[in-house]
């Protein structure tokens, strides 16, 4: 399937009507106090993929793809809670698996991570390139994650403030990620070692925990394969 421009403008449409629906509802005076930051947070995390892939970034196809299985995750978990078939989460699964579809293939992938100046300037190999695809996909799909857990509103002080910082280690270690800084990798790893623990916490006191343990579990997905290149890399 070629249409490589087609493709990538309609793939941004979606991420774009997404950023300007969670930005109206965090604007909504209705809204119970204090969720308008989530909102406003799931906002900005679809606007940096609308604004990446208009930009051509080289990860933002894999961002991109992250935050597509994000919104299917959503929508099958939103399905499953209500007991049946809701036309929201099915719009919402929908236009977010089209959006993976359009940005999928050999075609679409020359178009950002394809492009062989970024691979020369941070000297990767297919292989390397690969493993920081998977890593940012599952950044992609765990920050929304880690973003919803840490800014809507809760009575526990000390999962507030852990929350927040894994939130910031997640953000800026993703960034940290796509320039190959080790440190990136060790805060993408640290945060979801937090969030697990958080998600283990709320297990014992009765609470759902889907969302912070997926989040924390993708995250240390992320980083572990470049556990053993950072190890290599400090030993020289």
């Amino acid at each position: 399937m070629k249409l490589v421009g087609e493709r990538r403008a309609l793939s941004a449409i979606i991420f774009a009507f997404y950023f300007l629906i969670f930005l109206l509802v965090g604007l909504n005076p209705e809204l119970p106090p204090g969720f308008d930051k989530a909102f406003f947070g799931l906002a900005s995390v679809y606007g940096l993929a609308f604004f990446s892939l208009v930009a051509g970034y080289f990860w933002a196809r894999w961002y991109s793809v992250g935050l597509g299985l994000f919104g299917l995750i959503l929508a099958a978990v939103g399905t499953w809670q209500a007991g049946e078939v809701v036309f929201q989460f099915a719009f919402l699964g929908l236009t977010h698996l089209a959006a993976i579809a359009m940005l999928w293939g050999q075609t679409m992938s020359e178009t950002y991570d394809g492009q062989t100046a970024w691979r020369e300037k941070l000297h990767m190999d297919e292989n390397a390139v690969q493993r920081l695809g998977r890593s940012v996909i599952r950044a992609g799909v765990s920050l929304p994650f880690v973003l919803l857990y840490a800014l809507v509103p809760r009575a526990n002080t000390t999962h507030f403030i852990f929350s927040i910082g894994a939130l910031v280690m997640a953000t800026l270690g993703m960034r940290a990620l796509v320039r190959l800084k080790t440190w990136g990798v060790l805060a993408m790893g640290v945060a979801g070692a937090m969030m697990l623990v958080m998600a283990g916490s709320d297990i014992v006191t009765h609470h759902h925990a889907l969302g912070p343990a997926l989040g924390g579990s993708l995250l240390i997905f992320a980083a572990v394969p470049w556990l053993r290149p950072a190890a290599a890399y400090l030993r020289v």
